[in-house]
């Protein structure tokens, strides 16, 4: 509703009126925008309340998103007077390298409305609106004109081009957006295919299934040259999610791993980029990691998992545990039971947190010499602390088994101590780790064991993109491009995303 401020009734009843009912719907608005955000308040601390509590973070933003409309549509609703000029918006600028197209409101005639003057320009006022243009599809018509010749009638032809799918239709753009749709933006593909239809063109589940797994095929070579990269570093964080595969033969689905390895030296200002690794596997024995990482030399940050602790026989490779998963066993006990000594083992281990944020960014050797003035001291006296409580409190409750966990993984936990590049904690790797929590939720399970490492394929090459601020859909599909076009095997290191991303900042 909004009201023409110049052309207000004059009728003074007519005005009461018009007044009342402004103040009832107002009031009735401010009550309903005062729910529904009572509402969004509720949602948020469910989200970091009690595990048993919390919702699941797909309805969470779900939920968030209807009553961030709800309000938007209640605000949209409220009277609001008619203004000349927009008022000065708060939100930041729309990117630059958006396209930006011009449109020109300008007035009737050149002479003025009130006086019949002659008008001269004095200025202009712009505001912008962001645009959608609808993706679409379109054909590529290759023609390739022949010619004969009439001495000898040789027939001369340009060579047909290369195709990523051999008598394939699709171009290496296509495939790469239905990659990035399916392992990014976790679309399965008869959803795809439902969309392709909308745009009149049918491409049956099986047919884009088909294309996923050539382009894949493509993929495997630099997916390969990837952990090649990643696994040459000397610091390094590993992890496993599990994943469901269809089984076949059972007529159900078995459960398989993806194991994660993710390389993150901005704590530090290390000079390799970000980067993560995922291979898949159908089982979590010990026997999985020591094979990818078996020529591995350096420091491993790891969670609880017994199996990383045969990595270490060789002493080629020392583990850091994770104060992450050492602090949420103590806070499950404190938000359980209310267990005073949980919850002074909490605020212990949020002082060591306190201290590394003072420590991040530094260089290795300042970030060291920091930690051990600092948090040395408290390191000390908490390890004190739990061995001094153990004998006090029942052998075979939680609370034990959550100091005993601290105190057996203690030269893991205190390794930050010894090494500025060590981290408290797993936590890029638990990052690398939620996409595929998401495409479990879309994906419900991968066809095959096949299907599960391709994957893990672009799992790896979509994660790594995205760590390095690099556009996925659009380095995918120049990858592609490249490698049909007979891309030597001897360069690939020039397609990894850091190498891709610096080659086009210099020709753009």
């Amino acid at each position: 509703m909004r009201l023409d401020l110049d052309n207000l009734p004059h009728d003074t009843v007519l005005l009461q009126r018009l007044v009342r009912d402004m103040a009832d719907l107002v009031e009735h608005r401010d009550e309903e925008i005062g729910r529904l955000q009572q509402i969004i308040k509720q949602l948020q601390r469910a989200q970091y309340g009690r595990r048993s509590e919390r919702l699941d973070p797909g309805q969470l933003a779900l939920a968030l998103e209807e009553l961030d409309a709800d309000i938007a549509e209640i605000v949209e609703a409220r009277p609001a007077p008619v203004v000349a000029e927009p008022s000065v918006a708060r939100r930041k600028p729309l990117p630059a390298h958006l396209e930006r197209e011009e449109r020109l409101l300008d007035i009737e005639g050149e002479g003025c409305a009130a006086c019949g003057g002659v008008l001269h320009p004095i200025g202009e006022s712009v505001s912008e609106m962001l645009d959608w243009v609808p993706a679409r599809l379109r054909v590529i018509r290759i023609c390739r004109p022949k010619y004969a010749c009439r001495q000898c009638e040789t027939v001369a032809q340009a060579p047909a081009p290369e195709r990523v799918i051999a008598g394939g239709l699709a171009t290496p753009a296509l495939l790469s957006h239905v990659l990035i749709s399916k392992y990014c933006d976790h679309l399965p593909l008869y959803r795809q295919s439902q969309m392709f239809a909308r745009q009149g063109v049918e491409l049956e589940r099986s047919t884009l299934a088909g294309w996923v797994g050539g382009a894949c095929w493509w993929l495997d070579a630099l997916h390969e040259r990837l952990a090649q990269n990643v696994l040459r570093s000397d610091h390094l964080f590993a992890d496993d999610t599990p994943i469901p595969v269809l089984d076949p033969g059972r007529r159900r689905t078995k459960t398989g791993r993806l194991w994660v390895y993710a390389r993150d030296q901005r704590g530090w200002g290390g000079a390799d980029p970000p980067a993560a690794i995922y291979f898949y596997e159908p089982d979590r024995r010990a026997e999985r990691p020591k094979a990818h990482i078996r020529d591995y030399r350096g420091t491993l940050h790891v969670d609880g998992y017994a199996g990383f602790e045969q990595l270490t026989a060789g002493g080629e490779i020392v583990l850091a545990a994770c104060w992450a998963h050492t602090r949420r066993k103590f806070y499950e006990i404190a938000q359980g039971d209310g267990s005073p000594i949980a919850a002074e083992a909490v605020r212990r281990i949020a002082e060591l947190y306190a201290v590394e944020a003072k420590a991040r960014g530094l260089a290795p050797a300042e970030r060291l010499a920091l930690r051990r003035a600092m948090a040395g001291p408290l390191v000390a006296g908490l390890k004190q602390w739990l061995e001094a409580q153990l004998p006090r409190i029942p052998q075979s409750g939680k609370l034990a088994e959550a100091i005993r966990y601290a105190l057996v993984r203690w030269t893991g936990l205190t390794r930050f101590l010894d090494d500025g590049c060590v981290e408290l904690d797993t936590n890029p790797v638990e990052r690398a780790i939620r996409p595929i929590a998401l495409g479990r939720k879309n994906h419900l399970f991968a066809g095959s064991d096949r299907g599960a490492r391709r994957w893990a394929t672009v799992a790896s090459l979509v994660e790594t993109a995205k760590l390095n601020k690099v556009e996925p859909y659009a380095w995918i599909a120049d990858v592609l491009q490249r490698m049909v076009d007979g891309h030597p095997a001897n360069r690939i290191d020039e397609l990894l995303p850091w190498n891709w991303k610096a080659e086009n900042a210099v020709n753009s």
